[in-house]
């Protein structure tokens, strides 16, 4: 992947276990944060 290029589908949980997948918001413009689990470095 080269930076621009779209981000494959994926689906996680939301905050009460429901699924949600990137597909879901196609045609939006969508910020993605990841961030270190606790307790990890960095």
């Amino acid at each position: 992947m080269q930076v621009g290029d779209a981000a494959p589908d994926f689906q996680v949980s939301d905050e009460d276990g429901r699924p949600v997948t990137l597909r879901q918001f196609r045609g939006r413009t969508v910020a993605l944060y990841f961030f270190p689990r606790a307790n990890t470095p960095g």
